[in-house]
């Protein structure tokens, strides 16, 4: 049975983004994440790979990246989501090797593991894990 959690969020904000916890190897860290339904990966700053322990040298899995972040290195890190009180699930991201932009929850594989529903004239943002 999947189970559900809502968050709320301002009727003026622009971008969409909800409170999660991280954790790779045996560090952890909390972050606010942006629910990007446009984006086809998962994206990670490099600040907050290193923040988790990642080595950028042990990640050998090159990905590549589109648009604006056409030119940015970004490699394949495995972590572990938490949102709220829900299950943790492992997620795959694309580690880019820059710091100055948004930390990304994209189609894969964040949309593929939780359903979301945008209730505006409820303010809130529902989580549904699969």
């Amino acid at each position: 049975m999947p189970s559900t959690i809502e968050f709320p969020f301002s009727a003026d904000e622009a971008l969409l983004t909800i409170p999660i916890a991280l954790s790779h190897a045996d560090f952890s860290i909390s972050a606010n994440a942006l629910l990007d339904t446009g984006s086809t990966v998962n994206l990670l700053t490099y600040s907050i790979g290193v923040q988790l322990g990642a080595i950028w040298e042990e990640q050998t899995v090159r990905l590549p990246l589109a648009g604006n972040l056409a030119t940015v290195e970004a490699r394949g890190l495995f972590a572990h989501v938490q949102i709220g009180t829900l299950e943790p699930v492992r997620l795959a991201f694309a580690w880019a090797q820059v710091s100055q932009i948004p930390f990304i929850l994209g189609q894969t594989n964040f949309f593929r593991e939780f359903d979301v529903c945008f209730q505006r004239s409820r303010r809130t943002i529902e989580i549904i894990r699969l």
